[in-house]
């Protein structure tokens, strides 16, 4: 085959002056090399060569051709396609109803996946390879992910997930000819081996206990009989519908959320000593140490800072999870800085889009996003072995 080639090289050098030469030969090669291949296979439906008498009352022939015009990356190539009399001729290489080779739509595909918008892939395929792809033709293509987004989110999970993480990330959306802001919102679990995984994206909806129920309820209907320990930053409702379909789970709120909050009723001035007295509650070796530390902290910044007493006050049972765990568990779930991570990656991907036209575009995007990203997620967090078996420890019945 190589010598093949190599002959098949050495004859088109000959009368090649210019790249534009090879180009233009090559295209014509490539265009006489599918032809071939539908004569064959037409040859191999009718069961005899072309112009054979095998063909006399066989009870099919060949019955002409159809012209068709196909995009590919050597630019548009037109094809004679094989008939038949009955009708029954189906070719395998090009099929009957495309019209882009596989490999350009797949291309297509993983340039739309990587952030590039439909006009730069129009320009792209434009300058690179000479084919007019026009934004339509890319958004066409691009919804034929649409059934593989929806398999996705309905795709069986695993039955036990040690650690889940809950986030969201907001995107401009046109709606009604104007622009609103629309919430992603995305559960990031860690299976029992310590392996990433997106359970779930959730576009749009209401932050509300009814809503969150409706996506515990989802991640149950899936498999998930069990979530040992579910961090999450402020979200509303979240523990009230997590608690009534996994009553056994442990939240932790995500503490730097909680931080974050709290220095935006705290002056510039008053920052750095606040925050060195929280540092001691929040960095504290046990439960007991953090809740005296808690105690100095109100009584040296009650009076003049009251509503973030209140809010640490309000939220602390599910600020101090993380103190019943070692400490390789606790810098994993005090935060939610896991799923933060892939919303971070995820924004990079999607940065240069302004505002997406529809729903289905917004998902689409974060769909092929999810799975750019998460093709690397091969190995287990750092530190798994200590934290499973941490998790054996405390919970060896429900692991099992």
């Amino acid at each position: 085959m190589q010598d093949v080639k190599d002959r098949l090289a050495r004859e088109v050098a000959k009368d090649c002056k210019t790249v534009e030469d090879v180009h233009n030969t090559l295209k014509d090669l490539f265009r006489r090399t599918l032809q071939e291949i539908l004569e064959t296979e037409m040859s191999d439906h009718l069961g005899y060569e072309k112009h054979s008498v095998e063909g006399n009352n066989s009870g099919n022939s060949r019955n002409g051709y159809s012209r068709k015009t196909i995009q590919t990356r050597m630019g548009e190539t037109e094809l004679a396609i094989p008939r038949d009399r009955n009708g029954e001729f189906e070719p395998h290489i090009i099929k009957k109803y495309e019209k882009n080779a596989s490999e350009l739509e797949q291309q297509i595909i993983a340039m739309y996946a990587k952030g590039m918008s439909t006009r730069d892939i129009e320009a792209h395929m434009r300058d690179i390879y000479g084919i007019d792809v026009s934004a339509e033709l890319v958004s066409k293509i691009t919804d034929k992910v649409m059934p593989l987004v929806t398999e996705w989110q309905c795709r069986p999970l695993e039955r036990i997930y040690p650690i889940v993480f809950l986030d969201a990330i907001h995107f401009k959306v046109r709606k009604d000819n104007r622009i609103v802001t629309k919430a992603a919102y995305s559960v990031l679990g860690l299976d029992v081996q310590g392996r990433k995984d997106i359970l779930g994206i959730w576009i749009g909806e209401s932050e509300t206990a009814s809503f969150w129920l409706s996506v515990c309820n989802d991640l149950k209907n899936r498999g998930v009989e069990d979530i040992l320990i579910a961090s999450k930053d402020g979200l509303t409702g979240f523990s009230e519908a997590i608690n009534s379909v996994f009553p056994r789970t442990s939240i932790q709120l995500c503490v730097i959320h909680q931080i974050r909050n709290s220095m935006k009723y705290i002056s510039f001035k008053d920052r750095k000593p606040v925050m060195a007295d929280l540092k001691q509650v929040y960095q504290a070796a046990t439960l007991d140490e953090a809740e005296f530390a808690f105690e100095m902290f109100k009584e040296k910044w009650g009076k003049k800072f009251p509503l973030v007493i209140r809010s640490w006050e309000n939220n602390w049972l599910e600020l101090t999870t993380y103190f019943a765990f070692p400490r390789e568990i606790r810098r994993l779930i005090y935060t939610t800085n896991t799923v933060e991570a892939y919303h971070r990656q995820l924004r990079k991907i999607t940065k240069t889009k302004t505002a997406f036209p529809t729903d289905d575009a917004l998902r689409k995007i974060v769909y092929l996003a999810t799975m750019e990203i998460t093709k690397k997620w091969t190995m287990p967090v750092q530190n798994w072995a200590e934290c499973i078996s941490q998790f054996a420890i405390q919970y060896g019945d429900r692991l099992s």
